[in-house]
């Protein structure tokens, strides 16, 4: 991973909010469901395929995973891993909470995370190394860093909705960290995890997700000193699930959120 990698990164991030917002609003926005029963618009396609246009020409080596387009190429140990809208649903109805996620994972390791948010004015990203920053609303940049907050009932604690957290295991978990914490709100999606980047929030927690939803924050989350594991402790991008922290918490999370429901 170079600079050159970071820096490409950026400039994909900056075709797709084009294309992304291009279709932002549209009265005549194409809208399919796929076979998983979710939905997919013409500018999630046509996204997905204007990173791929870019890679192909910059890193014709590089394999590439993406949730409209499936796996292409890659026999040099790199990939890159992009959703180009999560948050297809709150895009689709006109909630500015949705971003493109791009990330570079290097033999195994994720490298480069970029979360672009166009709708909502921001932008997070980092390198391995070399520090997590967000450009903020109106167009100044700022070094993230989780906060330290080290006792759940200072805590805040966002969460995606309570979809799955039974099939998960975690259903009960997730009462007793809503009862333990100070606060909790159900950000969702890609904005629960860059608020712990930024220290905003403490705790992120979701039980279902595929691994261009959560790729690029594995870098942002790390590099701003905070942790993000799947519910048991192992990677994320292979756990499919993801818990981020400040760090200082993340042992006391995966502990409650390891409670079996069939104890209830």
């Amino acid at each position: 991973m170079t600079a050159d990698d970071l820096a490409l990164a950026l400039a994909i991030a900056d075709a797709a909010d084009r294309v992304t917002m291009s279709r932002y609003l549209a009265r005549d926005l194409r809208v399919e469901t796929k076979p998983d029963t979710s939905p997919v618009t013409e500018a999630d396609r046509a996204c997905e395929h204007t990173i791929r246009q870019m890679l192909a020409r910059e890193r014709p080596d590089d394999g590439v995973l993406g949730e409209e387009m499936g796996t292409a190429g890659g026999a040099a140990g790199r990939r890159w891993i992009i959703d180009p809208i999560d948050g297809t649903k709150n895009y689709l109805r006109g909630v500015p909470v949705w971003c493109t996620l791009i990330a570079l994972e290097e033999d195994g390791d994720l490298r480069v995370g970029v979360a672009s948010a166009p709708a909502l004015g921001r932008r997070w990203w980092a390198a391995v190394g070399s520090g997590a920053f967000t450009r903020d609303v109106d167009g100044t940049c700022r070094r993230l860093q989780a906060s330290g907050v080290t006792r759940l009932p200072d805590a805040s604690f966002s969460y995606s909705d309570e979809e799955y957290w039974l099939e998960r295991g975690a259903a009960r978990g997730l009462r007793t960290l809503i009862d333990s914490c100070w606060r909790t709100r159900a950000y969702g999606d890609f904005l629960s995890h860059v608020l712990v980047a930024e220290g905003a929030v403490d705790i992120a927690a979701e039980p279902a997700l595929a691994p261009w939803d959560m790729a690029a924050l594995v870098p942002i989350v790390t590099e701003s000193g905070g942790r993000i594991t799947a519910y048991d402790g192992s990677p994320a991008l292979t756990g499919l699930c993801a818990v981020s922290t400040n760090g200082h918490l993340h042992e006391q999370v995966l502990a409650v959120l390891q409670e079996d429901p069939r104890n209830e």
